[in-house]
């Protein structure tokens, strides 16, 4: 009696002992079973393999995408077991955005909870995309929630704002394309990799203007739960499951002269295998949506494994993550130049655990020709961590003609200027912009015309704020614990050094890849002048330092802006840098939600 008294505590704690229901007859999996009234508490849709368990937390204790939720009465309506019913025994419902994916509790697909922000990224990034692509064929989208305002046309191709226009001046008479509807002129799409399907599943309810999206997968037992999903969320209509190679499969289509618009690659690991196969399979000016999550191998701990899968050397350095955007952003251009196709960066981020990036695909032998001028491979002294670029090619104008060369180099000595230690050499790296600046003020703008719409949009918000602020011409990026460690002093504040740029000249932001991170053109020579200047209000003790450390070195020489400014010492030189300054002078508020 006490055993069964337990056992009905534990189901109603965990609230899955249905009404009507008995606990001998809960765990036999008989007895009648009666459709909930509203007022029911919610389901616990967290698995446990025992009843002791806990359910798994994130580390800020939230459970992200394993919701509480209730199934609609039809769903309980029907005995456990039975055909009818689409859940069966040992299955959980998982909600995310406006979509409910079953999913076995013993984790036969693949499934991470915890890129519920890549997905809604991604659905952002795809809505205004597909508004792109629509508005040139005189077709509006409607996506719920969104406010009327006025959108920039942009003509991404030509990389120019082609002017504004307010929607209700085009939406007489236009059609326009809603959610949830095939749009015979819409979009096809190709989720390579989908696992469950919920990435197709979340387009087909949640992205307006699609003609058709593909759910493909490798593993019989996945395509089988997609064909489920695809069933129990009603989008059979706009969703299709297939079970191919990811590979087979878009080389077909391409043979067939059938792309697909929108390619979206999520591999449980490296996206190597697919990238030649994906530039291949998109259409013209379509959109490839790649993410990478062997960030250990990208980010320079196996630096010739990186090479075998990207074509790039990674190296160790703070500027890691920023690197792996370069890395398989220089894959993919290089591959799709085999094509005589390249690339646009749309926008690129780092996120997590994971890099993902969004870049459109054109045709042209003639842009394909300036590919060599858009990588570049970075000197890296392991000593202060100072960084160069050295471009692979060349691009000189004349008239109306271009030219294309080998570079000139080295942009360094064979040891450090600063520390006189030696480099270490990575690359070749994407060298050009990681985002297009119109198309992410776009995403935000839509975005802010819509609060709400997805359950990550204030982070979304913030790091797309980020990416508008940051420097497109500056590669890579300094942290300001690297350059303080490597002189051995105490960190001044972001506000502080940044101000210390600024009233030197030279532009500087931060960057969405590293909290602590400073972008800017100034040369590393002014960099470390700075820190000298300030290692003198918080000095360090030179006996402790080596002849050959790369603190003695940089220490040992004068600050430059110090011998041109007559009596003003060293010491109130870096308290006019780095401390008097006005209310209103450095950088603004960091962004909002980042």
């Amino acid at each position: 009696m006490k055993a069964k008294f337990t056992l009905l505590a534990w189901f109603m704690r965990r609230c899955i002992l249905q009404p009507g229901r008995t606990v001998t007859n809960q765990l036999a999996g008989r007895g009648q079973r009666f459709p909930p009234p509203e007022d029911l508490p919610a389901r616990k849709l967290c698995p446990s393999k025992d009843m002791e368990g806990e359910c798994p937390q994130e580390a800020n204790g939230s459970h992200p995408e394993q919701r509480e939720e209730r199934l609609p009465t039809s769903d309980l309506a029907v005995d456990a077991g039975s055909c009818a019913d689409p859940v069966k025994t040992g299955e959980t419902v998982i909600t995310e955005g406006k979509v409910k994916i079953i999913f076995p509790s013993a984790n036969e697909v693949f499934y991470n909870p915890v890129q519920e922000f890549n997905r809604d990224l991604t659905c952002a990034v795809i809505t205004e995309f597909i508004r792109l692509q629509l508005s040139a064929k005189g077709i509006q989208i409607a996506v719920p929630g969104e406010e009327k305002v006025e959108k920039v046309v942009v003509d991404l191709s030509e990389g120019e704002e082609a002017g504004s226009e307010p929607a209700s001046d085009r939406e007489g008479g236009a059609q326009v394309a809603a959610v949830g509807e095939v749009c015979k002129e819409g979009v096809r799409v190709l989720e390579a990799l989908a696992a469950s399907g919920l990435r197709s599943i979340r387009f087909a309810k949640e992205v307006p203007g699609l003609r058709a999206v593909v759910a493909n997968d490798f593993s019989s037992k996945a395509v089988e739960l997609i064909a489920r999903n695809i069933q129990f969320n009603g989008v059979g209509h706009l969703v299709t499951s297939s079970l191919a190679d990811a590979r087979m499969l878009m080389y077909q289509q391409k043979a067939e002269k059938h792309p697909f618009d929108i390619i979206d690659l999520d591999p449980y690991g490296s996206p190597a295998t697919f990238l030649d196969a994906a530039v291949q399979a998109v259409s013209e000016g379509g959109l490839l949506c790649v993410t990478c999550t062997d960030m250990a191998v990208m980010a320079g701990n196996s630096g010739e494994t990186c090479y075998s899968k990207y074509g790039a050397m990674s190296i160790k350095g703070k500027f890691c993550h920023e690197m792996a955007l370069r890395i398989i952003l220089h894959s993919l251009d290089l591959r799709a130049n085999c094509s005589q196709r390249y690339i646009v960066p749309l926008l690129s981020v780092s996120a997590d655990f994971y890099i993902r990036v969004f870049v459109r695909v054109f045709t042209g032998q003639a842009t394909v020709k300036a590919s060599a001028s858009k990588q570049a491979l970075v000197y890296n002294c392991v000593g202060c961590g100072t960084h160069h670029f050295q471009r692979l090619g060349k691009m000189t104008s004349h008239g109306s003609n271009f030219k294309y060369s080998a570079a000139s180099g080295p942009p360094v000595g064979p040891s450090c200027e600063h520390c006189h230690q030696r480099h270490q050499l990575g690359g070749p790296l994407w060298a050009e912009p990681l985002h297009d600046q119109a198309f992410v003020q776009r995403v935000l703008s839509a975005l802010g015309s819509n609060p709400g719409r997805f359950g990550t949009q204030d982070r979304i918000q913030g790091m797309l704020s980020m990416v508008t602020e940051e420097l497109s011409d500056v590669p890579l990026y300094y942290t300001l614990d690297c350059l303080s460690s490597t002189i051995h002093c105490n960190t001044p504040s972001l506000l502080q050094f940044r101000s210390a740029l600024l009233h030197a000249g030279y532009r500087v932001s931060l960057s969405h890849a590293c909290k602590n991170a400073i972008k800017t053109d100034a040369p590393p020579s002014v960099l470390w002048d700075i820190m000298r200047c300030w290692e003198r209000l918080h000095p360090v003790k030179r006996e402790r330092l080596s002849d050959t450390s790369p603190a003695f070195h940089i220490l040992s020489v004068e600050p430059t802006y110090g011998r041109g400014l007559g009596r003003e010492s060293g010491r109130h030189l870096a308290r006019c840098h780095l401390c008097c300054w006005g209310e209103n002078a450095g950088p603004a508020c960091e962004a909002p939600g980042f």
